[in-house]
């Protein structure tokens, strides 16, 4: 802590006054021109020479008779009009000339520009206005969108095919898929063709191909594939989705005000499609895993009243016990339980020496 005299006066200067001073010191100074933004120490207009007032195709005009005369292949030694001009010299002006002419020629940076010139003390707010237009993206957020949409959209097309084909693969060898399909060829006459003869017989090997392809058609389209099994569709990609929101959207909320207009106000009986959707609700299945149930298993779910709560409760705790007496007399299960007890993890046996 310091005294002085000034005056009579007895001033005071403590260590936190002298750190003030200092850090306000640092404070920039309202300067409209700030080095590094835009045409730097220059004012843009005088750089092209025109005035605040300039119209577009005067700003445009001016810009070309600079760049004219100041482009590097156009610089030539000793030309009268880049008197006392080197070639470093003529780049740095084309460069702030460009500069001058890329600010003022956009309606939103001409405003920034502006807004800083005429208001200088806010420093930090010119520099966040110059960089938001620099960074900002040059493409339309919405046209970004739209490719992003459609490059899932194509993905998820040529993927589930991809899986559907690999699921029609798989059904034909599942017997009860295979009986379905090869019983529809024989009532179509496609498996009983009459043997051919001399050059146009075909072997053992081509026959069963052509039987095998046959029959994979017959699943593919005559047989109604139900669950994770069934043909993808075009309606299912996210592009379409997006598409029919507003229409899925609107269905649903009438469906829902049907709903409950029907059953809560109005008290009517379930019938069995409804009594089907509260089943699948109360076990927690999508639409596509409850498709792919047997008939007469949703019929057991109807017989046994499930879509009441209690009554499914009910079913569900039986369900849990089957699986616990399958389970417990399981022989791979008491083998596994018996490893794990013996050897499992974290046990380690070892032979004696």
């Amino acid at each position: 802590m310091v005294l002085r005299a000034e005056h009579g006066w007895v001033r005071l200067w403590t260590p936190s006054c002298m750190i003030l001073i200092i850090a306000t010191s640092y404070i920039p100074t309202a300067d409209a021109l700030i080095e590094g933004l835009y045409c730097g120490t220059q004012v843009c207009y005088d750089v092209l020479s025109v005035s605040q007032d300039a119209t577009k195709p005067e700003i445009a005009r001016a810009y070309r008779q600079l760049a004219r005369t100041y482009h590097p292949d156009r610089f030539r030694a000793g030309d009268p009009a880049l008197a006392g001009e080197t070639e470093d010299s003529a780049k740095e002006k084309f460069l702030l000339v460009t500069t001058a002419y890329e600010t003022l020629k956009d309606e939103d940076s001409r405003r920034d520009y502006d807004y800083m010139l005429d208001h200088p003390e806010e420093y930090y707010r010119h520099y966040y206005a110059y960089y938001r237009t620099r960074l900002a993206p040059k493409v339309d957020v919405r046209v970004v969108i739209l490719v992003t949409v459609c490059a899932i959209s194509i993905f998820q097309y040529y993927s589930w095919q991809s899986s559907y084909k690999e699921a029609i693969s798989y059904l034909v060898t599942v017997p009860k898929y295979r009986i379905q399909a090869t019983e529809i060829a024989k009532q179509q006459g496609l498996l009983n063709r009459p043997k051919e003869k001399g050059r146009n017989r075909r072997t053992k090997e081509e026959v069963r191909e052509q039987e095998e392809e046959v029959i994979r058609d017959i699943i593919k389209n005559k047989i109604d594939i139900k669950g994770g099994y069934q043909k993808p569709k075009m309606s299912d990609i996210l592009l379409c989705k997006l598409v029919m929101l507003p229409y899925v959207l609107v269905i649903s909320a009438s469906w829902y005000l049907s709903w409950f207009y029907r059953f809560t106000v109005c008290r009517e009986e379930y019938g069995d499609e409804e009594k089907l959707y509260i089943i699948r609700r109360n076990m927690k299945m999508s639409q596509s895993q409850f498709d792919s149930l047997e008939d007469n298993l949703k019929e057991t779910f109807l017989e046994k009243q499930l879509w009441i709560r209690e009554n499914y409760e009910v079913y569900k705790q039986e369900q849990e016990q089957e699986m616990k007496i399958k389970m417990a007399t399981d022989p791979r299960m008491k083998r596994y339980r018996r490893w794990m007890r013996n050897e499992g993890p974290g046990r380690l046996t070892f032979a004696d020496d």
